[in-house]
């Protein structure tokens, strides 16, 4: 074997090797990163009743929103002393809705959706109506459950 090819076979090995420790490296460095950047999915909670709180929590004609699980859930006591709970997620873009009082609506202040107190959707971009819950009183207690 002359010195040329021992030279060339040298640096063919030493290319080899920077070459296969730089990708390493590189994936040594990136793993973390996007292993960071996409989180776990997570298993819903999964939640069939909540208590909403107590009578006395909810003024008349006014709305709030609590936890269902890992959701938001708009509770609203009507002025005819009813309560009524639906979905607060808009079913636009999932932004969170809200009683508004002076409209006697529920409102999205994303893009000035609207829904009547009975979840259906009046006017703006929403597709479709919110999602209803079962509300019982049970005393001074409130509780939400999903409807069958």
């Amino acid at each position: 074997m002359s010195d040329l090819d021992s030279n060339q076979n040298r640096r063919s090995f030493l290319k080899y090797l920077l070459s296969t420790s730089l990708v390493g490296f590189l994936a040594s460095v990136l793993y973390p990163i996007i292993s960071y950047l996409n989180p776990p999915k997570q298993n819903e909670v999964e939640v069939s009743t909540v208590l909403a709180g107590k009578v006395s929590d909810f003024e008349k004609d006014s709305g709030k929103i609590i936890r269902f699980g890992n959701k938001p859930v708009l509770v609203i006591h009507t002025e005819k002393d009813e309560f009524k709970a639906l979905s607060a997620v808009c079913t636009h873009l999932d932004c969170t809705v809200q009683y508004k009082k002076e409209l006697g609506l529920i409102w999205c202040a994303c893009h000035n959706g609207k829904y009547d107190l009975n979840g259906k959707n009046v006017s703006g971009p929403p597709p479709r109506p919110l999602d209803v819950f079962a509300v019982k009183r049970q005393g001074d207690n409130i509780f939400v459950s999903k409807k069958a």
